[in-house]
Parts: structure tokens; C-alpha cells; sequence
């Protein structure tokens, strides 16, 4: 299995590269001080486990894990015992290793990643449709589908329990999270660009510092996704 490490401290990266040294189906290809720098490398190479720190300046390891549209098998180490049911909300994240991690339970969770089978289920959009490309998404508005054309999706905010998705036309309220939607959208078009928004970059009119313009909305940019709507609209 390839494997990578992401971790703001080099002892720590050393500990994980070492205890990976002794499991002779691991293969560590490569090792990174940022979440940032990590992101670039998985758009080019695809591994089988990455082994992650939560806690890290700037960009967390938990927002690296929301940025993956389509993750390996994930093990958080980390020394916050706190954060463990947590993790657990995301299913890419198959183990949570406490710091300091010792070899036998290590080798516990090396066990584990090995009966977790490689394939992925597929995500099921509303209207019970399975791929990426399609043009159409169903929303449930007081137990109603309405059908929306995904080219019609300008922005996406999240309101607490709901998201409100504006289009070009009017605006809809939905009970659902942003995370639960952002799973259903194509990721040629839509990108997360902030905790509370999901825009359509292909509507950008104008780009701030801190903010994009898209229609009458102006929409915040969080630091830490900056970079990536940066590479989708191939301006570094």
C-alpha cells in the first residue's frame, strides 16, 4: 500500500515514517509538512492511506479531509483524545491513532486498513442517479423534489440546519447540511470556497482578495481554500 504523511512536526513525520518502516506491505512515497502541499501532490498521484495530523497552522486536518472529493483511507495522529467520535463523521477516516502511537497498535490499525475493500460506494444524488455529469439535481423542500438545473446553481450557503441555493432565478431553503450537498455536486463546476459557501466557479465575475463576485452575491474566500479556487480557475 502507498502511503503519504502530513504533519507540521518533523520528530512526528519521522515516528510515522519509522513505525511504516516495519510493515513491509507499507510503501511511504512521500511526507509533508503542509495540507496544502499535500493537496497538490494527490492531484497528480493516487495512494492508498494517507496517515494525518489534525492539528496543524492554518490549515487543519480536518479541512483537508472536506477538500477531498474522492479520498483514500484516512488515519488521524494526533495527541487531542478528545476529537476521536468525531472523526468518525467522515467516512474516509478509518482509524484514529493517539499519540505517542505505539507499534503494536499500529499494527492494529494496519490490520484494519487491509479488510476495508478499495472500492467505494457511489454517491446517490436525490433523484437516485449516480455519476458526476449529471445536469440535474432534486432538492426536498417541504416534501417536495424539485428538479434544478446544476448550470442554474450560482451559490450555496449554509443556514444552520439548512442551505440556501440561489440560481439565477430565485432561491431555495433546504433542511440539509453543506457537506450532505456538496457530496452530490460535480466538482468541474462547484467548489467549496469557505465552511458556510459552496459557489459555482464558472459564474465568477470579479475575484477580491478576500471575496468573489458571482450574480448580486458577494461571497467570502477562507484563506485556506484560496489556493485551490486559485488552481480550478488556472491562475497559479
Amino acid at each position: 500500500m502507498n502511503c503519504i504523511i502530513i504533519d507540521d512536526e518533523a520528530m512526528a513525520r519521522a515516528i510515522v515514517k519509522q513505525l511504516c518502516s516495519k510493515i513491509p506491505e507499507l510503501d511511504v512515497i512521500e511526507e509533508f509538512d503542509n495540507a496544502i502541499s499535500a493537496i497538490k501532490f494527490l492531484n497528480q498521484n493516487t495512494i492508498d492511506v494517507i496517515f494525518l495530523d489534525i492539528h496543524m497552522p492554518g490549515f487543519s486536518g480536518v479541512d483537508f479531509v472536506q477538500t477531498l472529493k474522492d479520498p483514500p483511507k484516512i488515519v488521524l495522529t494526533t495527541s487531542d483524545t478528545d476529537f476521536a467520535i468525531a472523526a468518525y463523521e467522515y467516512e474516509s477516516i478509518v482509524d484514529y491513532l493517539v499519540k505517542p502511537i505505539t507499534q503494536e497498535r499500529f499494527e492494529k490499525c494496519i490490520d484494519k486498513i487491509s479488510s476495508i475493500p478499495d472500492q467505494k460506494p457511489q454517491q446517490q444524488i436525490a433523484s437516485g442517479q449516480s455519476n458526476g455529469e449529471e445536469e440535474d439535481i432534486y432538492i426536498n423542500i417541504d416534501r417536495r423534489l424539485i428538479k434544478l438545473k446544476l448550470n442554474d446553481i450560482l451559490v450555496i450557503e449554509a443556514k444552520g440546519d439548512y442551505i440556501d441555493v440561489k440560481t439565477e432565478k430565485e432561491d431555495y431553503r433546504v433542511h440539509t447540511t453543506l457537506k450532505k450537498i456538496k457530496e452530490k455536486l460535480p466538482d468541474k463546476t462547484f467548489l467549496q470556497i469557505h465552511r458556510s459557501y459552496i459557489i459555482n466557479f464558472t459564474k465568477i465575475i470579479d475575484i477580491e482578495d478576500n471575496s468573489v463576485l458571482i450574480a448580486k452575491n458577494v461571497v467570502p474566500i477562507s484563506r485556506s481554500n484560496r489556493p485551490e479556487l486559485m488552481r480550478r480557475l488556472n491562475l497559479i
